[in-house]
This record gives C-alpha cells, sequence and structure tokens, in this order.
C-alpha cells in the first residue's frame, strides 16, 4: 500500500496540467520598423492552452492570436484607418482569409521556448528568449514576415524602394500572464 501512494504521488508531482493563461491581463505589442521610422500596435490572445511538466517548464502549448484585433497606436484618425485596412490586406495579414496566427510552442528550457508560428497559412519555426516574472512570461518574439508571405515595400523582393522600404523583421512583445 506504501509503494502505491509514493508511485502515486510520484505520478501525480510529474504529470502535466494545464495552465490557465489570464487573457484579459497578457499584451502584446508589435514594432514593424522601416527607413523612416517605425509603427507599433497591439493584438489580443484569442486563446491558449499551456501544459506545464517538471520543473514548471511549458511542456507544450497552443497560443492563438486574434489579427482582427490588430490596433495601430503611433497613428490616428485617417492615417490610423489607412494604416489598419493596409495591414489587415492581403498585402500584409489578409485577416479576412487568415483572421488567426498560432504559436505551438515545443521546447522550454527555462530561458528559450522554440515552437512553430503559423500566419497566413504559412509555419515556421521559431526561437526566443523570455524572463519568468512571478505568473508571468516575458520577451520579444522576433519573426521574419517575408517568410509568411508578406514582401509588399521588402527590399529583398523589390529594388529601388528607397525610403519606402519596409523591414523584414517584426517584433511581438509579449507578457503572457498565467493564472495560478
Amino acid at each position: 500500500m506504501k509503494t502505491l501512494l509514493i508511485s502515486t504521488l510520484t505520478f501525480l508531482s510529474l504529470s502535466t496540467f494545464a495552465g490557465n493563461v489570464d487573457l484579459t491581463k497578457s499584451q502584446f505589442t508589435w514594432t514593424g520598423t522601416k527607413v523612416t521610422g517605425e509603427h507599433t500596435g497591439e493584438l489580443k490572445l484569442k486563446s491558449a492552452d499551456l501544459k506545464f511538466g517538471e520543473k514548471n517548464l511549458i511542456q507544450s502549448g497552443d497560443l492563438v492570436i486574434d489579427i482582427n484585433s490588430l490596433t495601430v497606436t503611433d497613428l490616428s484618425g485617417e492615417w490610423a484607418t489607412k494604416f489598419l485596412n493596409h495591414m489587415k490586406s492581403d498585402d500584409f495579414f489578409n485577416v479576412e482569409k487568415f483572421p488567426e496566427a498560432k504559436l505551438v510552442v515545443k521546447k522550454d528550457t527555462g530561458s528559450k521556448i522554440s515552437g512553430v508560428l503559423t500566419i497566413k497559412g504559412k509555419s515556421n519555426p521559431v526561437e526566443f528568449n523570455y524572463k519568468k516574472n512571478g505568473n508571468s512570461y516575458e520577451g520579444t518574439l522576433t519573426f521574419d514576415r517575408t517568410k509568411f508571405d508578406m514582401i509588399y515595400g521588402s527590399g529583398g523582393f523589390f529594388k529601388n524602394l528607397g525610403d519606402k522600404a519596409i523591414h523584414n523583421e517584426v517584433n511581438l512583445k509579449f507578457k503572457l500572464v498565467v493564472k495560478k
């Protein structure tokens, strides 16, 4: 009986459990740069399912971002509307056809996440560092937009863009809050 109890307790301590992510407290801020400056905005997390293993590392997980929630914070009025309409068009995210982006977490080392990012139906591996701060995970995921069929304004695809060139890297700063 004692062996059964010890085995059960060991199994329970090593087994995974679903982490509940606080969708309202989690924050995602994007930054895209161009030759003449940058644009910033926010995105909302639509859903998240994290499973934790030993040492409270993320064993696996799915994070779904609502691309329709895309905002721009450095523009206002007519310019913000024009910018958002362009970002949601086929030149960039094509939200009509692809309203969500997804990150599948494959590995967590305690400071680095490896996974697969899917945007516009295209999937590519990503790695990014993070810091754990209480019940939140904070860091920046940087991805190359051209790997997700967003080539508009890219100097790697178009020549003679001058000051109209848009850099390929997009930074997504995150604060993912897990409910305790």
